[in-house]
């Protein structure tokens, strides 16, 4: 079986594109990136599956061993509409993210950056205790400078809080909240019934 060097380079340097667009923060990259990586994909599948031979129609007179394999090509047709169906999925969040916030650009979650900030303070708290001894009793602690950094740490804290307190409130209005656009904000031609 000899496989077309051309085909796998192609393969290759199309998933390595798609990978890199993956990674990057907006959507549209996202929804190109994953659509040149399944590209990609088929065309390592179908360049894996041998050379292309006659169809894979079993008669009497035909020899199996010039007949193509069917399961790659399968495979492939079967990845090119999981493929749509992702594309379409990405262009609507694409579509909805540009519409609410203006961008497409994927935001840092909340959560993750709570977490990292937590670590941060906890490695913080950990060379202050080291450093000043447990409580501020330590050989080598001022009890005054640990007291003002461990207050410094917990500002940090509750100001991080305060922030998720108001980043979960809410108006209450259902369009505004949730669906991000109320329709009676969209300017309408003079005339025209709403």
């Amino acid at each position: 079986m000899s496989v077309s060097l051309t085909l796998l380079v192609t393969g290759a340097l199309l998933c390595a594109v798609g990978g890199v667009l993956l990674l990057m923060r907006a959507l549209t990259r996202i929804l190109v990136g994953a659509v040149i990586l399944s590209n990609g994909i088929n065309v390592l599948l179908l360049a894996a599956s041998g050379p292309a031979g006659s169809a894979p129609l079993l008669y009497p007179r035909i020899d199996p061993a010039r007949v193509s394999d069917p399961l790659p090509q399968a495979i492939a047709l079967t990845a090119i509409v999981i493929t749509l169906a992702t594309t379409a999925f990405l262009l609507a969040i694409a579509y909805r993210s540009q519409r609410v916030n203006g961008t497409d650009e994927v935001m840092d979650d909340i959560e993750d950056r709570r977490i990292a900030l937590r670590a941060e303070v906890q490695e913080q708290r950990s060379a202050l205790r080291e450093q000043h001894g447990p409580r501020g009793r330590g050989p080598e602690g001022d009890r005054d400078a640990y007291r003002t950094e461990r207050r410094r740490l917990r500002g940090v804290l509750r100001e991080d809080r305060a922030l998720q307190a108001r980043a979960r409130d809410a108006s209450g209005d259902l369009w505004n909240d949730i669906l991000g656009e109320d329709p009676s904000d969209r300017e309408t031609p003079e005339g025209a019934a709403r």
